[in-house]
């Protein structure tokens, strides 16, 4: 039997702030949380405790871009950078591509996993059915419509190992969607240009998240909302943001979370330095850029909480869900993560006063 004992000067649960507290937990498991004694005997004090970030949607971290290099060390990398950042389960993402690094990367992805790779939810591919008028960064000789036939021999490959498909519903036939979601592959809505009205019959149907709000989208305008508007009048659909300062202004983001509420969840779109293949990100100051092209983001989702609550006027406790629960909710993985709850697995942040990672506590 494997006990351990943390204490919390304060913890959030996911709910709710509780004072000077004792996590209790066992093979992984926590078994209870009780108000700390005098002088307990603990494994380590922390200031904060709070549930481990998620992160949906990262590329590469320490020179290794995943679809670069699509190796189980690559992802092995990447997790290490993640619970640096507070986070403990992470998406590896794969921007639009050829077929042949989409299969590699579920190559790399199914050999972490099965060598003992933690923190790896599953395969995040983003594009290549996308609009190429929306296409941002990404490169459009790979952008294109998918027959059913393409569709289907991506899906049956990725088997258990993708996860999250990006997709722009006008390029995607209906017969596509209900494919992509027939192996239980969360589809989300991004690199668009839908109109308003298109955007709302795919919300009402298999999209049930989108991509980076107001990032590669049709925009927000007075007499053709776009796939923008039709996010924030739409009662369910969940969007992700980047909240770095360069991706979306601190305002827009502020103004989205006052109109979405808990639709609106955190991912930090980060990508790492490299030279090779067709997405040459170089670091410009705290961002990266491809060709002089915004590209990805240098954001870790400790930073991200602590920018919403720094720029955005947002609450510690709603920062922390945005960057936990809420992207938890997404993936359908609210009964196991973003809450610090008996019965819960162990995957708890610690942070000091000033928000800042300290260390990761998990068991997954």
């Amino acid at each position: 039997m494997n006990e351990k004992k943390y204490y919390a000067a304060r913890l959030f649960t996911g709910t709710a702030w509780l004072n000077q507290q004792v996590v209790t937990v066992r093979d992984g498991q926590i078994i209870k949380i009780t108000p700390a004694g005098n002088d307990e005997d603990v494994s380590a004090r922390f200031e904060i405790m709070a549930p481990a970030f998620i992160d949906l949607q990262i590329y590469g971290a320490r020179e290794k871009l995943f679809s670069v290099y699509p190796e189980a060390a690559s992802l092995q990398a990447l997790y290490e950078h993640c619970l640096e950042g507070g986070t403990s389960h992470f998406q590896p993402t794969v921007a639009t591509n050829s077929y042949e690094v989409f299969y590699k990367s579920i190559d790399a992805v199914r050999d972490y996993r099965n060598n003992g790779g933690r923190g790896c939810i599953g395969l995040h591919i983003e594009g290549p059915w996308l609009s190429p008028v929306r296409k941002g960064a990404h490169i459009e000789s790979f952008i294109h419509s998918p027959s059913v036939e393409q569709a289907r021999n991506l899906l049956e490959y990725g088997k258990g190992v993708i996860t999250m498909i990006t997709l722009a519903p006008e390029v995607c036939s209906k017969e596509v969607q209900e494919l992509v979601h027939s192996y239980g592959v969360k589809i989300s809505g991004g690199h668009s240009n839908a109109a308003y009205e298109e955007a709302l019959a795919a919300f009402d149907g298999l999209v049930h998240t989108t991509t980076h709000l107001y990032n590669a989208m049709s925009p927000l305008q007075h007499r053709a909302p776009g796939m923008v508007g039709a996010i924030f009048n739409h009662a369910n659909v969940m969007a992700s943001i980047i909240p770095d300062g360069y991706h979306v202004d601190f305002a827009a983001v502020r103004i989205a979370k006052t109109i979405m509420q808990e639709r609106l969840f955190v991912i930090t779109d980060a990508v790492t330095g490299t030279t090779s293949g067709p997405y040459p990100h170089q670091l410009a100051g705290d961002k990266y850029e491809a060709g002089g092209i915004l590209s990805g983001s240098a954001l870790s989702m400790a930073q991200a909480a602590k920018n919403l609550v720094t720029h955005t006027g947002s609450t510690v406790e709603e920062a922390f869900r945005m960057c936990s629960l809420y992207p938890a909710r997404v993936m359908g993985m609210e009964q196991t993560m973003g809450k610090i709850e008996t019965g819960y697995p162990v995957n708890i942040v610690c942070l000091n006063a000033q928000l800042e990672a300290d260390t990761v506590l998990t068991e997954g």
